[in-house]
This record gives C-alpha cells, structure tokens and sequence, in this order.
C-alpha cells in the first residue's frame, strides 16, 4: 500500500511520462507509476537497502547523493522530479528546488509542515523538540536539518519566481478541509506542491 502522500501526487502525474523521484525510498511509488502509467523512470537513492529493493521490484535506480551534484541530468529531461519527504533532510533546500526546476518541465515537492498546531503545541507545552508517530526521532537522531513551513515554502516560491500549479494541504490522515485551506500553516501537517517555472 502507498503512502497516502503518493496517492494524492500520483494523480498529478501524466501517463507516459518521464520521471525523476530524488530519494526515492524502496521505489514503491515508482513500480506503480510504472505498472500503472506505463511512465519511463529513475530513481536516485542512497541507502544500499533501499536500492536492492527497487531493483527487486524492477525500478531503474541509480545510487547518488543529493548533496552532491544533479548536473549529470540534462535540462528539461524528465516531465516530472519528485522529491517526497526528502526536502527537509537535504543539506541546501533551495538548490536541489532550483535543480528539480532545471531537469524537469513539472516538480512535485512534499514535506512536513514543522509550523502546524500539534508541533506548535508539543513545543510550548513540553518545551522539547516534537516526537510523534509522524516524526519519531528525537533532535540528535532526526534526518531533518531544515525545519520549513507551509508559510516559508510559500515565501521560497515568491521569492524565486516559482510558478504553484497546485498547492495541498493535509492533516496527519492525509485528509484535506476547508479549515485547512483557511488556515494551512496551523493545521496542515503535510503540504504537497506541484510546481513549475
């Protein structure tokens, strides 16, 4: 079963496409794109566990760090880039944003939402840092080295001159509202973006 985070940007993503996923996990999300869509994909991947098991699932998958370098793809080579869950664990968020947009026409971007109600809440109560089946790693042991809200997300778009073809936000069932789209950086816990140049 997909993450429901994927089901909602698989939607988004045309059949016979090509597509780029950036950490791309076990490769799940690929193989469905791929047996469902019939899409041409990559993935790059890190964690040696992870590759074997793209590679048992038949998910073309390269290992290589985000950190480093993107330049060994070509502008505008895929259709779609996507970056799930991943944005806040990379060393220079708005570089690998600025290369996503560079190598493909369309991106899709999903991250925690670190200014929701319930991170807010646990902090001011607790005075630690929030630890949640959503996120269970204490601060010394958590991937994440860049916090980011909806609302600094928003203003990283403005500021680079990104074009939001579609913005989602949901809570920790991965359900929209209308309260939500009110008030997205209180009480979204999952914020989804396609994006574009």
């Amino acid at each position: 079963m997909m993450r429901p985070d994927l089901d909602i940007i698989q939607h988004w993503i045309e059949p016979g496409s090509r597509v780029l996923d950036l950490g791309c996990g076990d490769g799940s999300l690929l193989k469905f794109l791929k047996s469902e869509k019939e899409v041409s994909e990559i993935g790059l991947e890190i964690a040696e566990n992870n590759i074997r098991l793209c590679l048992e699932k038949g998910v073309n998958v390269i290992e290589q760090d985000l950190n480093k370098s993107l330049q060994n793809f070509k502008d505008k080579s895929f259709d779609t880039v996507l970056l799930t869950q991943t944005l806040q664990a990379v060393n220079y968020p708005d570089v690998i944003i600025d290369e996503m947009l560079r190598i493909g026409k369309n991106c899709i971007v999903t991250f925690p939402n670190f200014g929701n109600w319930r991170s807010r809440m646990y902090l001011f109560f607790r005075g630690r840092m929030p630890v949640s089946n959503f996120m269970p790693y204490e601060w010394y042991n958590t991937p994440n080295i860049h916090f980011c809200t909806v609302r600094d997300f928003d203003e990283l778009c403005r500021d680079k001159n990104i074009k939001v073809i579609t913005r989602t936000v949901v809570d920790h069932r991965h359900r929209g509202s209308w309260m939500i789209k009110l008030w997205p950086n209180l009480l979204g816990e999952t914020a989804i973006y396609h994006i574009s140049r």
